[in-house]
């Protein structure tokens, strides 16, 4: 057993969130828990390196299909397991349909859901979590970028930029899309601020010129292609 794993949690009863918890500690993992989806579950997704979700259906405000469909349309690939009182045949295969790799019904046995969660980290630890975009190589399991097989040095918001740009090609994205995505929470949301980002971005990925990874749109963004 690797003591390092960590399992993100969204349980909505506190009860059943601490018995997960409680149960997944004692087999060796590391555990964070939330009793709803807020913003702080996607700041832990980016802060932390997640080895698998334990997602509730029936969350406040939320279906938790909904949530897993949307970090996984925005490039996250964490392994997802849902654990639900949703037991019918539907709603079971509509979870798989939802990105599961596994399904856990409530009320469940909790030797046969340690059991299945080992399963899932063995089979998702042999994949390897790399992007590719034309010679640009993404290795999230040390979150840098070679291009050629030489590793770039980014700054961190320079690496949140390319990163939004790989998962991204092709799509035009405006500067304002980029200061949401990109800057967050920064006060220093300004479109200039975009444009000087990229031009050092640029100077760092394609220091000639030749490459032209990033196209910019006259008065309305940039395509990474």
């Amino acid at each position: 057993m690797q003591m390092s794993k960590l399992i993100l949690i969204v349980e909505d009863e506190e009860d059943i969130l601490e018995l997960l918890e409680y149960t997944l500690q004692k087999e060796g993992y590391e555990t964070i828990g939330f009793l709803t989806i807020d913003k702080n579950v996607r700041n832990i997704l980016d802060e932390e390196h997640i080895d698998l979700i334990l997602m509730d259906r029936n969350l406040p405000g939320i279906e938790g299909t909904t949530f897993i469909k949307e970090i996984k349309k925005q490039g996250y690939s964490n392994p997802v397991i849902y654990v639900s009182a949703k037991d019918n045949d539907d709603d079971i295969i509509e979870g798989f349909d939802s990105y599961a790799d596994d399904y856990i019904t409530k009320p469940f046995n909790v030797k046969e859901l340690c059991a299945r969660v080992k399963a899932v980290m063995k089979r998702s630890s042999k994949e390897i979590d790399i992007l590719k975009v034309r010679d640009i190589v993404y290795k999230s399991s040390n979150k840098k970028f070679s291009i050629d097989n030489v590793e770039i040095d980014l700054t961190h918001l320079e690496h949140d930029l390319l990163l939004e740009f790989i998962k991204n090609k092709d799509i035009l994205m405006t500067r304002e899309h980029l200061l949401n995505s990109v800057w967050q929470d920064s006060f220093d949301k300004k479109v200039k601020t975009v444009n000087v980002a990229i031009k050092r971005l640029k100077a760092k990925i394609d220091a000639d010129g030749t490459k032209d990874y990033i196209k910019s749109i006259r008065g309305e963004g940039y395509i990474f292609c």
